[in-house]
């Protein structure tokens, strides 16, 4: 049976799952899986074991999340700063995801059905070098187009750009900080932080979760929208001085001919789109090659 399916919600657990999805449901969650170390200190095992546990809620929880109709979830599994752990809990770590994560992909075509893709994210600097040269140089190539850099660009230039931005962050165990997690992409989620052992989440811990989300969402939704609109006001306005500055170039008086004008913008727009997505697929071309080179595919 698959390791994320098995088991159904209890009646009480269906009958409050409907009443919440009756509100608006967070399309995308996000997870800081805290506290596995503590719970294990405190039920008295080995740190493997409480590290295990933790492997064995994430599947549960995926499970709760399918059933309220979550359809994506991203996880702060692993950080680099926990390479400073001992090397014989790292060691350990490794062996167990490798274990857990290695079932999840065995179930990742039936899961894709179900809406749910397996995804790493990275820090920039640990891309290959021939990525950060592309990048570096897309920007050093912007100084004649200054319009092609915008917040827009780099929503798409991330690991996550194929997915809404989380609607809500979860973080377990009592800490109130991100740990430098998704801090660009959830400048505008509900932040919910739980005293709960990560081991220890249960269904109503994320049902109190999403009701947090469901009690501000008017708000966020308010402050999204206003975001995205003064983005675009930003981006017209830098096209529009653009056109000025073209316009006067041309000998033109400052308004010039309403119709040039119009004409002169136009192809500004598509002449900048068409740059952003020739450099985007360069970027796709160039991620695609390194994780072909990363994970070959055996014959």
């Amino acid at each position: 049976m698959s390791w994320i399916r098995e088991g159904e919600l209890t009646i009480i657990e269906r009958f409050c799952a409907n009443i919440i999805k009756a509100g608006p449901m967070p399309r995308h969650v996000a997870f800081i899986m805290d506290g596995n170390r503590r719970y294990a200190q405190k039920c008295h095992v080995e740190r493997q074991q409480g590290h295990s546990q933790g492997f064995d809620k994430l599947a549960q929880t995926l499970r709760w999340c399918l059933n309220l109709g979550i359809r994506e979830v991203t996880v702060y599994a692993f950080s680099i700063e926990n390479f400073k752990r001992s090397q014989e809990e790292v060691n350990g770590l490794m062996d167990l995801a490798r274990q857990k994560f290695s079932r999840l992909l065995e179930e990742q075509e039936n899961l894709k059905k179900h809406g749910v893709c397996i995804r790493v994210l990275g820090d920039l600097p640990l891309l290959p070098l021939d990525i950060q040269e592309l990048i570096a140089q897309a920007v050093l190539a912007t100084r004649n187009y200054n319009n092609d850099v915008s917040e827009a660009l780099l929503d798409q230039c991330l690991y996550t750009s194929n997915s809404p931005d989380p609607d809500l962050l979860i973080r377990t165990s009592g800490e109130v900080r991100l740990s430098d997690f998704l801090l660009w992409q959830t400048s505008h989620s509900c932040l919910v932080f739980q005293s709960v052992l990560w081991p220890e989440y249960s269904f109503w811990n994320l049902c109190e979760a999403i009701l947090r989300f469901q009690m501000n969402y008017s708000a966020l939704q308010k402050a999204r929208d206003s975001y995205m609109e003064e983005r675009r006001r930003q981006q017209m306005e830098r096209d529009q001085a653009y056109v000025t500055q073209k316009l006067q170039q041309e000998g033109l008086a400052t308004h010039g001919d309403s119709r040039h004008r119009r004409t002169l913008l136009q192809k500004c727009t598509a002449m900048r789109e068409q740059r952003i997505q020739g450099f985007l697929q360069a970027l796709e071309h160039k991620r695609v090659d390194f994780f072909e080179r990363l994970c070959p595919v055996s014959a």
